[in-house]
């Protein structure tokens, strides 16, 4: 029986380094090539836009006060028997940022037991 040459030698990493340079060459230029814009094409430009709450959002004080454009409002079930039909589909809150989440979702509760198709809450916006 023959021995079997143990092999002291070590496999070549460099072709695989070649493989990864060129794989990160290929998606390098594979991103550039997506289409751009049109040149003539200029966006919304939404830095200096008005912010306030929507007129017929529910907001919600830190201790649990709702209002309705500054007038106070007795619970859920009465904001949402003022609405009209097309802003009973999405009731709008916006919530002020000291109140206790627990409120806020006891709220989202109470509206779509009242009847609202969804609920959404309105906040500002982090990144400019």
């Amino acid at each position: 029986m023959r021995r079997l040459k143990s092999s002291s030698e070590r496999e070549p990493t460099t072709a695989l380094i070649n493989i990864v340079f060129l794989m990160l060459i290929f998606f390098l230029v594979a991103g550039t090539l997506a289409p751009s814009l049109d040149k003539d094409l200029k966006l919304v430009r939404t830095k200096d836009l008005d912010r306030h709450a929507p007129a017929d959002a529910l907001v919600v004080h830190p201790d649990g006060r709702l209002s309705v454009r500054g007038m106070d409002v007795n619970d859920a079930a009465t904001y949402f028997a003022g609405l009209d039909n097309d802003a009973r589909k999405r009731v709008r809150v916006v919530p002020d940022q000291d109140l206790p989440a627990s409120a806020l979702v006891a709220l989202g509760r109470d509206l779509r037991s009242a009847g609202a198709e969804s609920v959404v809450i309105v906040t500002e916006r982090g990144l400019e």
